[in-house]
């Protein structure tokens, strides 16, 4: 696992920890599972499920009564990641602040990582 001691690898905004309690207890689910995975046109893209049980390799991080589960593949790319829930007139869903990334497409669905976190990229 990817984790340094006493610092979360996620922070949810008040705002995120809020919807996303409201889906667990809606829902009966453990909690949302974050992962990234290939595809896009900047390469990446986040994904987000709901999770009946957590994986023993998952890292979880718990805040006022919501849960996230980071899939293994995906911790180090979350790492130190901000995820706030935002609504505007147009659409509302989750927005992730990561410091990792160093590109976005312009619908803001896929992103580019910093290569040195990437598989074959420069070590």
């Amino acid at each position: 696992m990817f984790s340094i001691p006493g610092k979360q690898a996620v922070t949810l905004t008040p705002r995120a920890a809020t919807h996303i309690s409201k889906l667990m207890a809606r829902e009966g689910h453990q909690g949302l599972r974050l992962g990234v995975k290939k595809g896009g046109c900047a390469g990446m893209e986040y994904t987000m499920e709901y999770a009946r049980t957590v994986d023993p390799l998952d890292e979880v991080v718990e805040q006022d009564g919501a849960r996230v589960m980071i899939a293994p593949m995906a911790q180090m790319f979350l790492f130190g990641t901000e995820i706030d829930y935002e609504v505007s007139l147009l659409e509302s869903g989750f927005k992730f602040r990561n410091p990792n990334v160093t590109e976005a497409c312009g619908c803001g669905e896929s992103i580019k990582f910093d290569e040195t976190l990437t598989p074959g990229g420069p070590a």
